[in-house]
């Protein structure tokens, strides 16, 4: 929620515009209790009926004017919320732990039917091609994924909101933000990605990484995917590899002891998924 707040404060369009409507407020009830007229009545000294009228004509304006700022005031507070939602949503989102692009390769050894299924279908949000009880695919051995309709895929794609919470961990790595793309260069290479599959993942994460001061940034153990999203695939493959990066964005450098990565080989029938998740 800090992090929330410390976005909004820093020169966003949301802050100009909530200290505008505020100045806008104060300008009203400013300029009506100033330009408001003197009760005088020494032009009715000698009419006490005449000067009954003005002062009830008197009371009427005073209330009319009353209602109109109230009126005023009332209708800009109601705009002010639903402004806030409406500008804000796009960070609100971003602020709520999702699990973004989990792409999923498959490489059999021999053309292969292939149905892979993913758990908590009520945690899915975006799915291509659509999830269906699950894709069922014809895997070619060149990577090519070929559905019922005989229409082509390079990979199968779903986003989810994650259920596990995200704090910073005890190890990690915190870069640079001009360093992220050599960075995850070295690490997905040891994690199993091939050149394509690396090149896709920094084009996707580099806009989010780079402009950062500093980036920690930590990849889950398959435990903890498993914990979020498992996956079933049939038939099972030889080697599975996951890559689920975690990330927050830093303006100061913080110590953390250096994640230990394990490389791993990939061998025969091989299935590859890479994605993300923000830490809030």
């Amino acid at each position: 929620m800090k992090e929330f707040i410390k976005k909004i404060s820093k020169g966003s369009s949301m802050a100009l515009f909530l200290e505008v409507l505020l100045v806008i407020q104060v300008v009203v009830m400013v300029y009506t209790y100033v330009t408001r007229p003197e009760c005088t009545h020494n032009d009715y000294s000698g009419d006490i009926q005449r000067r009954g009228d003005y002062y009830d004509w008197e009371k009427r304006r005073e209330k009319n004017e009353a209602s109109g700022l109230v009126t005023v005031l009332v209708i800009l507070n109601i705009l002010a919320p639903i402004a806030f939602f409406w500008l804000m949503w796009p960070s609100i989102q971003c602020s709520i732990n999702q699990q973004w692009k989990p792409i999923i390769y498959i490489y059999p050894t021999e053309n292969t039917d292939v149905t892979v299924k993913v758990s908590n279908l009520e945690d899915l949000t975006t799915t291509y091609p659509k999830y269906d009880n699950g894709w069922k695919v014809k895997a070619l051995t060149d990577g090519t994924l070929i559905d019922s309709n005989n229409k082509k895929y390079y990979a199968l794609y779903w986003e989810s909101k994650s259920n596990v919470k995200n704090p910073i961990k005890k190890d990690g790595f915190v870069i640079k933000g001009e360093d992220t793309a050599s960075f995850l260069e070295e690490k997905l290479e040891i994690l199993g990605l091939n050149y394509k599959e690396c090149n896709e993942f920094i084009m996707y994460w580099l806009p989010r990484l780079e402009n950062n001061k500093y980036n920690y940034i930590r990849f889950q153990t398959m435990d903890e995917i498993n914990n979020n999203m498992k996956l079933s695939i049939n038939p099972k493959p030889d080697t599975l590899i996951r890559v689920r990066m975690e990330y927050k964005a830093l303006d100061t450098k913080i110590s953390i002891k250096e994640q230990q990565l394990k490389a791993v080989e990939r061998q025969g029938y091989t299935v590859v998924e890479w994605g993300g998740t923000n830490i809030n």
